[in-house]
Parts: structure tokens; C-alpha cells; sequence
């Protein structure tokens, strides 16, 4: 599966067999849908655009904030003892246990922080 990328949202590119189309959503929107499709990719990238560019000036008419995906909150559930070593970890490098796992998913990932 590929992504697309506009205006601070990312969208999922799929492919339907059945439908022989392109298809995606955006991702990390819990409460809206944004969807879209096309025949090429080309095509799929406009109707991604045109959809974001919907829902944004919708949420403007409304007077309403368009939801943003991925807000940076995430709750993760852990066992009691990796979450113990964790606590212990972050308090022997001085730092809060969310920078700690903030730090190590970032590092999972190849991100720099």
C-alpha cells in the first residue's frame, strides 16, 4: 500500500480488482471519512486533493475545525512490568516516561529527534 500526502493529511492508495480502480482514505480520522478514487494514479492524486479541499471548505462553512489525523496523543497499553522498566529507564536518563517512549519509537522508526 502507497500514501499520499496534502495539507497535513495522509491517504491510504489501495486497489480494487473487482472494481479495477484506485481507492483510498485518509488515514487517522476516527470521527470524518474522507474518501477518494480514480482510474490512474494521476487521477487518483486529484480526486485525493479535490476530497481534502471538500472537507476543508465544508468544516469552513459549518464554522466547525476540520479534524486533524494523528493528534499526537496515543494511549498504549503495556505490561506491568514493562511499563516498571520503562519508569526506571526514563527516571535514570531524567526524562519523563512519554519523552522515554516518545524517544524509543522514534528510534524504532529511524526517525532523529
Amino acid at each position: 500500500m502507497g500514501f499520499l500526502k496534502y495539507k497535513g493529511y495522509t491517504g491510504s492508495v489501495e486497489y480494487s480488482e473487482e472494481d479495477n480502480c484506485l481507492f483510498g482514505k485518509v488515514q487517522g480520522m476516527t470521527k470524518d471519512s474522507i474518501t477518494y478514487e480514480g482510474a490512474t494514479v494521476d487521477e487518483l492524486t486529484e480526486d485525493f486533493h479535490v476530497a481534502v479541499d471538500d472537507y476543508l471548505q465544508l468544516c469552513e462553512e459549518k464554522g466547525i475545525p476540520p479534524r486533524k489525523p494523528y493528534t499526537g496523543v496515543l494511549n498504549v497499553r503495556l505490561t506491568p512490568e514493562i511499563h516498571s522498566c520503562a519508569a526506571m529507564a526514563a527516571s535514570k536518563q531524567g526524562i519523563t516516561i512519554n519523552a522515554f517512549i516518545k524517544n524509543a519509537v522514534a528510534k524504532a522508526l529511524g526517525i532523529m529527534l
